[in-house]
């Protein structure tokens, strides 16, 4: 089941300066920046109400988020939905016909289990489920 946004994950070249940035857009502070090194990107969280915002940054040239910002440009790059429990849903959304982009849950950041569905299958949106880790 859906709980709310958990984030907006937002695809950024140089994160210190992004930070920077979103720290005076926000008039707040990032609260967290993390290395993931399975997905190649560092992160920068900040708290707006009970969503976050996610600046993502490539830490490898030929990384993801790189391919990404090169084919599409810095901007929103996907919306990250909490869910209770990240393996029903998972089978739940395959079952209906949705592309999941990972077949297990993996780390993210933020204490997250996450899994991402293909935008082909969602309109063009690039959706991650995420759990928090207990």
């Amino acid at each position: 089941m859906f709980k709310n946004v958990e984030h907006i994950g937002i695809a950024v070249k140089d994160l210190n300066a992004s930070i920077s940035l979103f720290e005076q857009l926000l008039n707040d502070k990032s609260y967290k920046t993390e290395a993931v090194e399975s997905e190649n990107v560092s992160t920068a969280f900040f708290q707006t109400g009970e969503t976050k915002i996610e600046l993502v940054a490539s830490s490898s040239p030929d990384g993801t988020i790189a391919k990404y910002i090169e084919k599409k440009g810095e901007g929103i790059h996907h919306i990250a939905f909490e869910v209770e429990n990240i393996e029903s849903e998972m089978a739940r959304l395959k079952e209906s016909g949705f592309v999941l982009l990972n077949e297990q849950p993996k780390k993210g950041a933020d204490n997250k289990l996450v899994c991402f569905l293909h935008p082909k299958s969602t309109n063009s949106v690039l959706i991650e489920l995420c759990q928090e880790i207990r």
